[in-house]
């Protein structure tokens, strides 16, 4: 009898485990796919169109059976929340990540999105949501963190350095259409990448900062913000399409891989992963769920050597990459320190699973972080977390959210 028990002990504390480690997959898939559709030269703004229209049909009927009583009042103000989030998600967010993309590569795309949490910690500063007191070790530790990650980036943006080889590399001959250029011509492009990247993930971490007041009004109904959000995104993408793209034919869609990225980011990363987060994050926190988010960096490295003969440089992924990943580590400890001493009056956190910027990395909010707004009365107590991953991503957060 005590087999079965401890058997059935393990497999009950290791689904968390198996739940982020299969995220993280479902993630890499977003980018791999995403990076084969834009290569064979879909638009990145259709692509956000098809993406938003598929999440909204997969959450609304959730959304409508699960949550139709007692909804909230959309008067003008909650509608504007509503708009301000679907634009920061949807639209700038995603849009420049998928751009970013275009131009670099789908390792370092999310190699950039773990800049995430040390964004938001900095907006927060500039905000005056966060107080810095530098005689607190957590504290110190988000501000090396972000320092880190900060340097992290700088040195995958402007150092290439020499490649590294995988032992498979020589076997790999996928096909044209799906190589990623990585080398010569596509140099010119890196840097604007990288910038466009940046943009993406400042647009995720203002939406952090701003969705405070849309989860006081939709505590109850977090399906219902979000179906809200990826529809208005959905309208609001459709008409930037329209200023950018003047040819009816980058509409077309068939049953091809461009089907597939728009299905798969919309019905995957920013549905499935929402439920699946949400579950995590009750069960064992925020933190948790965050540390899983280099995986998806290693796993894209892989998959992208493979299917795009993805090139490795030692400085561009390798050495940047350790310290964008080594300042995420440090501010995620900050905050969980910060979790820790505030435990009494601790509330539900928003988290994004990306990104996107895909993305597919998450972000933290604590909510006795002062990067959202503390809520103390019982109920806050008892609120979940809204987990949207965008591109990023995936769902915006209200979280989104990626």
């Amino acid at each position: 009898m005590e087999k079965p028990t401890c058997f059935s002990n393990f497999l009950e504390n290791s689904k968390p485990y198996f739940a982020m480690i299969s995220l993280q997959f479902g993630y890499a898939g977003m980018n791999i796919i995403t990076k084969v559709s834009l290569n064979r030269g879909m638009s990145h703004y259709v692509l956000v169109v098809y993406r938003h229209a598929f999440a909204t049909a997969v959450i609304a009927p959730f959304a409508f059976f699960f949550e139709r009583k007692k909804q909230p009042k959309i008067t003008f103000p909650v509608f504007m929340q509503i708009f301000i989030l679907a634009l920061l998600g949807p639209v700038i967010d995603q849009n420049f990540y998928y751009a970013g993309l275009k131009f670099t590569s789908p390792t370092f795309s999310c190699a950039m999105s773990n800049m995430l949490p040390a964004m938001t910690f900095v907006m927060a500063v500039i905000c005056r949501m966060e107080k810095l007191d530098m005689k607190t070790v957590r504290c110190q530790a988000k501000v090396a963190g972000t320092v880190v990650t900060v340097a992290g980036a700088m040195l995958m943006t402007l150092y290439k350095g020499p490649i590294v080889q995988m032992l498979w590399s020589k076997y790999i001959h996928p096909k044209s259409s799906y190589v990623t250029d990585t080398t010569g011509t596509g140099d010119k492009h890196w840097f604007l990448g990288s910038v466009l990247l940046t943009i993406a993930t400042l647009a995720w971490a203002s939406l952090f900062i701003l969705q405070n007041k849309a989860l006081k009004t939709y505590k109850d109904h977090q399906l219902s913000l979000t179906s809200l959000v990826c529809f208005i995104g959905t309208l609001q993408a459709i008409a930037v399409t329209f200023v950018m793209e003047h040819k009816p034919s980058v509409w077309k869609i068939g049953f091809d891989m461009n089907l597939l990225a728009a299905a798969y980011a919309g019905i995957v990363t920013s549905s499935i992963s929402y439920y699946v987060q949400g579950l995590v994050m009750k069960k064992r926190g925020p933190v948790f769920a965050t540390a899983f988010s280099p995986l998806m960096m290693i796993i894209v490295a892989i998959m992208g050597s493979f299917i795009l003969a993805e090139k490795i440089f030692l400085g561009r992924y390798v050495l940047g990459a350790v310290l964008i990943v080594a300042g995420l580590y440090s501010v995620l400890w900050g905050k969980h320190k910060e979790g820790l001493e505030n435990r009494d009056d601790e509330i539900p956190e928003a988290i994004k699973g990306c990104h996107v910027n895909g993305t597919a990395v998450v972000s933290v909010m604590d909510g006795n972080d002062v990067e959202a707004n503390q809520v103390k009365n019982a109920e806050a107590n008892k609120l979940s977390s809204v987990a949207i991953c965008m591109p990023l991503s995936e769902l915006p957060v209200v979280k989104a959210g990626k």
